[in-house]
C-alpha cells in the first residue's frame, strides 16, 4: 500500500483521482485546496487530513517525512499555472509527482523539472490517458505495421459546451490555463503525436478564448483540427437531441470510435505508474510545444482548413 497526497482536492478532476488511488489499493494520507467543498472525499478517504493553507499542508507533509511515513506519491490536480511549482514541491518532499494535464505551459519549464527530478531522485509521471485507452492502442499499432509511406488525411474535432463561468475562472485567463488549445486540447494533441509521430508543420486558423482551429502536419498524418466551448458548434443532430459534447477523429473518412472506454483511464493511468511504467517528462515535450506554438502564432489563411471552419 502506498502513501498518497492530493494537491487541488475541489477540482473537477480531483475524484477520478481518488478513485484511481481507492482502486489501485492505496491511501490518501492529506489533501489541500483553497476551497473547502471537498464533501467529496468522505465518499472515498474520510480519515485523510484536509488544509486550506499551503503552509500547513506544507508542514504536515514535513512532519510525516520527519516521522519516518513520508507521502510515496503527490497527485496534483490544481490549475494549470501551479503544475510547475506543485511539481517542485513534490519533489523537494520527497515524492514521485502524478501530475494531471497540461503538464506544464511551456517546454522550458519541462527543462528545469528535467534538474530536480535528477536532484531529488524522483519521479514526474503524467496523466497521458488516451496513451492507455485500447482503441488508441490497437490504431496506433495498425499504423506501425503499415509499410505505405503515404500520410493519413486526419480530421480531429472536440467540442465541450462551458457556460458563461468558464471566462470568469481560471481557465478563461490565458496566462493561467494556456488557453483552450492547452486547455482542453494538450491530451489530443499528444495522442496525434503518439500515433503519427514527429510535428513537421504547425500553423494556427482561427484563435479566440472559446474556439480554436488550425493544421498539423506529422510524420504520418496531415491533420485539420477544431476545439470549441461553443454549443451552437455541435452538429444538429447531436445538438437536437441534448448532446453538449462532440468528439470525432476521422482518418482517411473513416470513423475511429473511441467515445466509450474514458470512465477508467486514470485508473489504468494509476496501475502504469505503480507498475513503473509511467510517462515521464519527456513524454510531454512534443505536445506541450505544440500548444505553446499554438497559443504564440500568428493566425493564418494558408492551409487545409477545418470543414466546420471552412463552412464558416
Amino acid at each position: 500500500m502506498k502513501s498518497f497526497a492530493l494537491i487541488g482536492a475541489a477540482g473537477y478532476i480531483a475524484p477520478r483521482h481518488m478513485t484511481a488511488i481507492r482502486d489501485t489499493g492505496n491511501r490518501l494520507l492529506a489533501a489541500i485546496d483553497p476551497s473547502d467543498s471537498v464533501g467529496i472525499i468522505d465518499s472515498f478517504f474520510p480519515e485523510a487530513h484536509f488544509f486550506t493553507e499551503f503552509e500547513r499542508f506544507d508542514r504536515h507533509i514535513d512532519m510525516l517525512r520527519r516521522s519516518g511515513h513520508s507521502v510515496d506519491y503527490m497527485a496534483i490536480t490544481s490549475p494549470n499555472y501551479l503544475h510547475d511549482s506543485h511539481i517542485r514541491f513534490a519533489l523537494r518532499s520527497g515524492a514521485d509527482a502524478i501530475c494531471e494535464k497540461p503538464l506544464v505551459l511551456n517546454p522550458h519549464n519541462i527543462d528545469g523539472l528535467l534538474e530536480i527530478e535528477a536532484d531529488a531522485g524522483r519521479k514526474v509521471n503524467t496523466i497521458l490517458q488516451l496513451r492507455v485507452h485500447p482503441a488508441i492502442i490497437e490504431l496506433r499499432n495498425q499504423i506501425q505495421d503499415e509499410r505505405s509511406q503515404t500520410k493519413h488525411e486526419v480530421d480531429l474535432t472536440y467540442i465541450t459546451s462551458r457556460g458563461r463561468w468558464y471566462l470568469q475562472s481560471w481557465k478563461g485567463d490565458e496566462s493561467k490555463s494556456g488557453g483552450i488549445a492547452t486547455n482542453i486540447g494538450v491530451h489530443f494533441f499528444d495522442m496525434l503525436h503518439y500515433l503519427f509521430g514527429a510535428v513537421e508543420h504547425n500553423v494556427v486558423h482561427y484563435k479566440s478564448p472559446t474556439r480554436a482551429a488550425g493544421f498539423l502536419e506529422y510524420e504520418r498524418a496531415r491533420v485539420r483540427w477544431l476545439l470549441s466551448l461553443e454549443a451552437d458548434d455541435i452538429p444538429q443532430p447531436q445538438r437536437s437531441a441534448g448532446q453538449r459534447t462532440y468528439r470525432s477523429i476521422t482518418i482517411d473518412e473513416q470513423e475511429i470510435e473511441f467515445s466509450g472506454g474514458f470512465t477508467d483511464l486514470h485508473t489504468r493511468s494509476y496501475e502504469e505508474i505503480l507498475a513503473g511504467r509511467g510517462f515521464g517528462l519527456e513524454e510531454n515535450r512534443v505536445a506541450i510545444s505544440t500548444v505553446a506554438d499554438i497559443r504564440h502564432a500568428t493566425v493564418v489563411s494558408t492551409g487545409p482548413k477545418h470543414p466546420f471552419l471552412a463552412a464558416t
